[in-house]
């Protein structure tokens, strides 16, 4: 049932769409990447860092001028901010499941949206010498299948 006032599928007392949350985190994600701040983006786009937390963590909704603005300062596609939606977020988003509660995201459990995988991927590629990247990139795989971590599915970087 609607709240007096408030549209349909908005969630303010249930907390932020699914979809927003993963927009936000793709916005946080090439935001990082590009080593660019909170603040920076903001100015690149009007607006506060403040309100460049709330749409990275879904709280506010990113309408279609701002997806727009964000696409080109961040220099990718809009539909960049889509990519690997996980299938539960796409199909529970409130507005074609009225009243889902939604589970805590799978984005959040995700490590390529961790800090620590930005900065790592991030310093990776400052290293200028391809010879160095690739003994770093076979080290750390061989580091990860003796921890008993799962292997790669790429083959090289």
């Amino acid at each position: 049932m609607a709240r007096r006032g408030v549209p349909p599928g908005d969630r303010r007392e249930s907390g932020p769409n699914p979809v927003d949350v993963h927009v936000g985190s793709r916005v946080r994600l090439r935001r990082t990447l590009l080593g660019m701040s909170q603040e920076k983006l903001g100015e690149a786009i009007g607006l506060t860092f403040q309100q460049v937390q709330k749409y990275e963590r879904g709280a506010n909704r990113v309408g279609a001028s701002r997806l727009f603005d964000l696409s080109r300062v961040l220099d990718v596609p809009v539909g960049f901010f889509f990519e690997e939606m996980p299938d539960d977020v796409a199909a529970n988003s409130p507005a074609q499941q009225p009243g889902y509660d939604r589970p805590p995201p799978e984005q959040e459990l995700d490590p390529m949206v961790k800090r620590e995988t930005l900065e790592l991927v991030r310093a990776y590629y400052k290293i200028d010498e391809p010879g160095i990247r690739k003994r770093l990139f076979e080290m750390t795989k061989a580091l990860a299948a003796a921890s008993g971590g799962s292997p790669t599915r790429n083959k090289s970087p």
